[in-house]
């Protein structure tokens, strides 16, 4: 039996409002058979590069086939082009802004297409989340071609950051996503944010193991390095926010 594709979307417009509606609405009537899921309605609003590696890790865990409509698009109506990517077997439409750089270097065999083909009379000057990349994420997943919409490119620029050393999301819970890569850390280290009061924070692998109450980093289930408080908000208790530089104690004493 052919599993059907998924649609997945990751973008910064929030659940509030009429915006994610309006393009559940397109991808519905596009593509009635695609199931729809939200993985991501709240990333880092105007913030591509943090929200690269949020899709680039989180994409990992959809298997294809999958179309992933990605948006976080401040330019938008200006010169940044529209891309569709093929990366790793999954399809990925969104903005050429940084936002699809995570998962372009996940696979040495990425693919670029520039869309080129679209209803010029249906595409509004600040809403191509559902006026181009909705309708063109919905043409894939009803099985549609992208060199029929879209011509190949090869002069795309990706910026592969080995991580970023920054708070990059804030979950429901108030935990503290940062984009720094779990495998890639001595859990020996503490984790050091330099903000009022400079705080150095211990590892624990879950948080049944941190001592209570008490701030501490752990690997996340999608392998980022994450700061928590057991029952309690790690955002609010230690003053948090999207953009807050981290680093580690072996590293800011060299």
């Amino acid at each position: 039996m052919t599993r059907p594709v998924l649609l997945v979307l990751m973008t910064d417009f929030e659940l509030q409002g009429p915006y994610l509606g309006q393009i559940r609405a397109v991808l519905a009537r596009s593509a009635p058979e695609a199931p729809i899921i939200d993985l991501f309605s709240d990333l880092p609003a105007c913030n591509p590069r943090a929200s690269s590696v949020l899709i680039a890790r989180y994409s990992e865990h959809i298997e294809p086939p999958a179309v992933f409509l990605c948006v976080v698009d401040p330019g938008v109506g200006g010169t940044r082009r529209p891309l569709i990517v093929k990366s790793c077997g999954r399809w990925f439409v969104g903005p050429e802004n940084g936002l699809l750089d995570g998962v372009a270097a996940m696979d040495p065999s990425v693919e670029f297409w520039e869309i080129r083909v679209w209803r010029s009379e249906e595409l509004s000057d600040s809403f191509h989340g559902r006026d181009l990349f909705a309708p063109v994420a919905a043409y894939l997943a009803s099985g549609g071609r992208p060199e029929a919409v879209a011509q190949r490119v090869s002069d795309v620029k990706v910026r592969d950051d080995p991580e970023i050393n920054e708070v990059i999301y804030l979950d429901h819970f108030g935990n503290a996503m940062t984009g720094i890569q779990g495998d890639a850390v001595d859990k020996r280290d503490r984790l050091v944010i330099d903000k009022e009061v400079r705080l150095e924070l211990p590892y624990a692998r879950t948080f049944c193991e941190a001592e209570a109450d008490s701030p501490f980093w752990y690997v996340n289930g999608n392998g980022l390095v994450e700061i928590a408080v057991g029952c309690a908000r790690a955002a609010d208790r230690l003053g948090l926010e999207v953009g807050d530089r981290v680093g580690w104690l072996s590293q800011l004493d060299d």
